[in-house]
């Protein structure tokens, strides 16, 4: 059932997934979410995923609350969000929301809490996950779950799927590291906590800079960082594929990296675009699906390069919106949905 607001402008067309629902599934109850954001004003209505998610909820009749992360409290065994606010969302991006009054709010008052906090993942972002974690175990629904976003680094998680990943190191010495490039001659080196492809780094064997490189990335041999195989694949795409609630989407979004660049990530000025999974991208998703939703992470990317799995994202994976638009795929809506059976 869609509902809207009375501000709301003309819904845009349905969706696939939103065309497959059926009455009976339309009719769950009203939930009351919680997300808890980067600072509203900041976001991009036209591609950020949370507020797809926000929108889906929204046409389904479900509350929509946001919390500010420093608003997390605890206090004689409750966790609090100071700073609640009730948001009305629409489709228009350019005023995509209008926020009610601050509350401060129990987070057992919702329904579900949905952390969507981009990195970096410091140690303010940790002491958010142990805050959650109490509330979790207070009764909380926490997505993606606390502990296990906590123990997922994003970049080391892979390591626990070894069959599927690229040759891969992960070191802080610089002998160890020089020496991985000495023997592969072309690889990538990225820090362990980067997001959006910030400082990483194409390094062959004869590269002037390599020692420079090296030396800033891993601090001197005080920093421990990742350096993988190179993949010239990546010409066809640094592919996200999602898994919502165990459920893998079956389109992926290729990040295409734009002339002279190695890296696709959309913010380092890659092209975005929707495809079809290939059937080892399936294989992959597929093998990691049911491990990952056991451990509560309900929205998963994955990152594939040439079929390799590159990294494991859990803190605020992207590409709905884009996936949605170029597929008619609603993934913002596969989400709520999971959010719906999880909470009947």
């Amino acid at each position: 059932m869609q509902v809207e607001t009375p501000w709301r402008p003309e819904v845009s067309r349905r969706l696939r997934r939103e065309s497959t629902r059926t009455g009976d599934e339309s009719m769950t109850r009203k939930l009351k979410l919680l997300f808890i954001l980067d600072p509203l004003e900041g976001l991009k209505a036209y591609k950020d995923s949370s507020i797809a998610m926000m929108r889906a909820a929204t046409r389904r009749g479900h509350e929509v609350w946001a919390l500010q992360r420093a608003g997390l409290t605890w206090r004689e065994g409750v966790v609090v969000g100071t700073g609640c606010v009730a948001l009305a969302v629409c489709d228009d991006d350019a005023a995509w929301y209008r926020a009610g009054e601050a509350q401060a709010l129990p987070l057992a008052a919702f329904d579900a809490v949905l952390m969507r906090q981009d990195p970096p993942f410091d140690f303010e972002y940790v002491t958010a996950t142990w805050l959650l974690e109490r509330a979790a175990q207070a009764g909380v629904r926490v997505f993606n779950d606390p502990r296990a976003v906590r123990d997922h680094s994003e970049k080391i998680a892979i390591t626990e799927f070894p069959q599927f990943t690229a040759t891969t190191l992960v070191a802080r010495d610089p002998a160890d590291i020089h020496a991985f490039i000495d023997e592969l001659g072309d690889v990538i080196l990225k820090p362990l906590d980067g997001m959006g492809g910030s400082q990483i780094f194409r390094v062959r064997a004869d590269d002037p800079n390599r020692n420079v490189i090296v030396e800033t990335l891993a601090h001197d041999g005080t920093r421990t960082i990742m350096a993988q195989r190179y993949l010239p694949q990546i010409v066809d795409g640094d592919k996200r594929v999602l898994i919502i609630g165990g459920e893998v989407v079956p389109f992926a979004l290729a990040r295409i990296p734009r002339a002279g660049e190695t890296r696709g990530n959309l913010a380092a000025g890659g092209r975005g675009v929707a495809m079809a999974l290939t059937a080892r991208e399936r294989e992959i998703a597929g093998f990691l699906a049911p491990t990952l939703w056991a451990r509560g992470l309900l929205i998963v990317g994955l990152d594939v390069i040439g079929g390799h799995l590159t990294e494991i994202n859990v803190t605020s994976p992207t590409c709905m919106v884009e996936i949605a638009a170029q597929q008619g795929f609603d993934v913002a809506g596969l989400v709520i949905d999971k959010l719906e059976r999880a909470c009947g």
